[in-house]
């Protein structure tokens, strides 16, 4: 079974920084993507950056040249790292991660059950 565990939401103050991470456990050799999504109050959950074996980050409009997605792989997970500078209040929001491969021959999807980001002015 694939676990995602999303972490290092907080409270910022706009002008600030944070590092999230989205840990992966179980199938991680079969996980091809993962991507950071967020989801402001009232609004539809976005894509914010995410990466695919063997091809570059992609990074929504919004978010580049302030954010950057890091991987770490060790034998056991596999953790996506969102390092988020220069918050505005527009990144309030709660941020998911998913996790995407092809388990057992079926393309799957899991999500992580999200970390609050808020920033404050």
């Amino acid at each position: 079974q694939v676990q995602v565990v999303e972490s290092g939401g907080g409270l910022v103050q706009s002008g600030g920084s944070l590092r999230l991470a989205c840990a992966v456990s179980g199938h991680i050799n079969s996980i091809d993507t993962m991507t950071w999504y967020r989801q402001g109050t009232g609004s539809e959950r976005e894509l914010v950056a995410g990466i695919s074996s063997g091809e570059r980050a992609k990074y929504a409009d919004s978010v580049k040249a302030r954010f950057t997605i890091s991987q770490d792989i060790n034998k056991n997970t596999k953790t996506l790292y969102l390092q988020m500078n220069s918050l505005n209040l527009e990144d309030t929001a709660v941020y998911y991660c998913a996790a995407v491969g092809w388990i057992t021959g079926t393309r799957r999807t899991y999500w992580g059950q999200g970390t609050q980001v808020t920033v404050s002015s």
